[in-house]
């Protein structure tokens, strides 16, 4: 019977990756050796097979962000206060945090935002997306319109080395609207004391003068990527968020 035995278990020991428990195969087996190589199989058997991978953590959802775009008195701040009624987003006004900025008391960007919005230039692409940046963490919210920006390629490239990772981009909300009525729209809210230092007629020549040269090439570059949702900003504020309304709720929103 241990003959028999021996045999058996000599036929599973070639058969086993048990390391340690076995002798050469021309080595005969003690009854010890038999009893732990049976052992051996049986915990093997036992023992639940583990995955061949790490199951992985679930990622956090990136916040969702919608460009607002268009000229100056296009309604932006108009419709994007809508927005944030009807659909819960987070309004960012990028012109609105650089002028922040530009007051807060021990500012070290004061003064060169000041210069660069007086004459109707760009402000530097890290300001604005630092400003930003802050805004959306500080506000602990998931969902962001981003108005009056990128205004030019120096925008658009600043952002994606920032900021294009963290964020899921959504569509370019841009307000379509004719010069003239711009225009008179942005002298009529001089005005009525909108207190901004660019709603005169100086200031809107080269506001305008930026727009058409650095602004619409961006919106262009996007409309080529689909992903533009053009509104005519020319009627009044509710006719042009009903169109507004119909987009965002066929985007899912």
């Amino acid at each position: 019977m241990w003959r028999a035995l021996a045999q058996t278990a000599l036929r599973a020991a070639d058969r086993s990756p048990a390391a340690g428990l076995l002798p050469p195969k021309f080595a005969p087996l003690t009854l010890t050796q038999q009893l732990q190589l049976r052992h051996s199989s049986k915990a093997s058997e036992a023992r639940p097979q583990q995955p061949p991978y790490k199951v992985a953590s679930m990622s956090v959802e990136k916040p969702k962000v919608v460009f607002v775009l268009g000229g100056p008195g296009a309604g932006k701040g108009t419709q994007c206060s809508k927005i944030v009624d009807r659909f819960q987003f987070t309004h960012l006004s990028a012109g609105d945090l650089l002028r922040e900025e530009r007051s807060r008391e021990g500012s070290e960007f004061g003064n060169l935002i000041e210069d660069y919005i007086r004459n109707g230039k760009i402000v530097p692409v890290e300001v604005t997306c630092s400003l930003l940046e802050n805004a959306m963490k500080a506000s602990g919210k998931s969902r962001f319109l981003i108005d009056g920006f990128p205004r030019n390629q120096d925008n658009l490239d600043g952002w994606n080395r920032q900021m294009s990772e963290k964020v899921d981009m959504q569509f370019v909300l841009f307000f379509d609207c004719s010069e003239d009525v711009c225009v008179q729209r942005c002298l009529g809210r001089g005005q009525s004391g909108s207190g901004r230092t660019d709603d005169n007629m100086e200031s809107l020549k080269k506001r305008i003068s930026t727009y058409n040269n650095d602004s619409l090439p961006i919106i262009k570059f996007f409309e080529g990527a689909g992903q533009v949702k053009r509104v005519d900003a020319s009627p009044d504020a509710e006719a042009v968020f009903g169109e507004v309304e119909r987009l965002f709720l066929a985007s899912g929103f």
